[in-house]
């Protein structure tokens, strides 16, 4: 009895998802009939950009400043250690060849 419960319920799955596909397809050649007067790609495009830069939340002017320093402050250190070991492996180079 419970397989038959399974299998009814299965049929009942598969006939709301063909019945929800047919919808949309219908849906997609009524708006294809219509003819109505479609949108320039790049008017929507730029109606699309400002609607998505309204809801970026922008950082603050303090946050700005101190990631900047943070990011600053970042890439002297690397340049540092990396000043470094191109100098050791520099004299490495050198000691080795004899100049």
């Amino acid at each position: 009895m419970a397989d038959n419960a399974k299998k009814t319920s299965k049929k009942s799955i598969v006939a709301q998802a063909e019945a929800k596909a047919d919808k949309i397809l219908k849906d997609k050649e009524k708006s294809k009939s219509k003819g109505g007067k479609k949108q320039n790609g790049l008017i929507k495009y730029f109606k699309d950009l400002r609607s998505e830069f309204k809801k970026v939340v922008w950082p603050s002017k303090k946050k700005v400043i101190n990631n900047t320093f943070v990011v600053l402050t970042g890439m002297c250190a690397s340049a540092i250690v990396i000043w470094g070991i191109d100098s050791a492996l520099t004299a490495l180079v050198k000691l080795g060849l004899g100049n």
